[in-house]
């Protein structure tokens, strides 16, 4: 079995648990590789990486995990890739940088102020606020 000893709680099992979650092995597997990976993972990158311990698993199965997970609020679902959703874990408010060149994307931890007059939005309820920011990175300069 794992060690998933992590933010307060006593295993991993348990911080899925109270989500109301069903834990299974591969599920357990996808959690663990999404615990604080900073890539911001595709669906397909995180088949790849969980299929070497789980060969019979299907893509199918990440799937269907990642959209349980982000409909509990277990993790982040992100719209930056047009080709492909990518999942976030890190649920503390920050916002992204995405490198065009090689498509990385690394988090900013930052609280950018951005001005929105009730005029402006015209009744419209704000539930979250992200900025994404387009750039190239150390690597691709």
């Amino acid at each position: 079995m794992f060690d998933f000893k992590i933010y307060g709680h006593k295993n991993m099992t348990d911080k899925y648990r109270h989500l109301h979650i069903k834990l299974t092995p591969q599920r357990l597997a996808i959690f663990k590789f999404m615990e604080g990976n900073k890539s911001h993972p595709s669906a397909e990158a995180i088949f790849s990486a969980v299929k070497k311990q789980y060969p019979t698993m299907s893509f199918a199965t990440v799937y269907n995990t990642l959209d349980a997970l982000k409909n509990k609020g277990g993790i982040r679902e992100l719209k930056i890739d047009s080709v492909k959703k990518r999942y976030d874990p890190d649920l503390t408010p920050h916002h992204h940088m995405i490198c065009v060149t090689c498509h990385q994307i690394f988090d900013l931890f930052a609280d950018i102020e951005v001005s929105i007059t009730d005029e402006l939005i015209q009744g419209f309820k704000i539930h979250d606020k992200n900025i994404e920011i387009t750039g190239l990175c150390r690597n691709c300069q």
